[in-house]
């Protein structure tokens, strides 16, 4: 997506410079649940350090539980780090909606930093009772982050959203977790918008970029 983003603003040819530093996902997975999340800082900032060692300019945190301690790592971080929240909120607000829904991993539905990212611009943000958060949660350790998009998910997903339209009177539905959007990339359209935060943050890292 960055690199689409990218040469859609420059159809000279040209190619953004990436760095890539591919985590092990088991261990953030096992630092999370264990609420041991100043070892979750230490190990990300490793990572940070390596991208800048490697000349990286700018670093974005390309998947949303981590940003958990986003805050902590930024105060840390080498290097300016771009906030896949703050690009959420700011894409949200731009389409005026004040009442939005939540879906993504327990850690980020049940975590604030969205919430008080989103109230700070007078969004409200809903997030499904425990049970759909339970259901959420499940398909998605057990089948999203393996790479399995099931049409019976995708059903028990979109159920899920019909709620959260009827019942709590949300506009659109903020798409907390990258793989989400692969599950819904097939299926009808949503009742209401479904704001992908993986295609917002890459299109904010290309602006930064191209402002450069």
């Amino acid at each position: 997506m960055i690199v689409e983003s990218y040469r859609a603003a420059r159809p000279d040819g040209s190619y953004p410079h990436i760095v890539i530093d591919s985590i092990n996902l088991q261990r953030l997975i096992d630092l999370v649940t264990g609420s041991r999340l100043d070892e979750l800082v230490t190990y990300l900032s490793e990572s940070l350090g390596r991208l800048a060692a490697a000349g990286a300019d700018v670093a974005l945190l390309a998947s949303n539980t981590p940003h958990l301690v986003f805050d902590d790592l930024r105060r840390r971080s080498p290097m300016p780090l771009l906030s896949i929240v703050e690009a959420a909120c700011v894409a949200t607000r731009a389409m005026r909606l004040t009442r939005v829904a939540l879906l993504g991993t327990r850690f980020t539905m049940e975590a604030r930093f969205y919430p008080d990212v989103f109230a700070a611009s007078g969004i409200g943000l809903v997030i499904p009772d425990a049970d759909e958060r339970a259901y959420i949660h499940e398909r998605y350790m057990d089948e999203l982050i393996h790479g399995r998009f099931l049409p019976a998910t995708r059903d028990g997903m979109t159920a899920i959203v019909d709620r959260l339209v009827e019942r709590d009177a949300v506009q659109a539905v903020v798409l907390g977790g990258t793989e989400l959007p692969l599950l819904f990339r097939d299926g009808p359209p949503s009742r209401v918008p479904l704001l992908d935060t993986m295609r917002i943050h890459a299109e904010r890292a290309v602006a930064t970029l191209l402002a450069d």
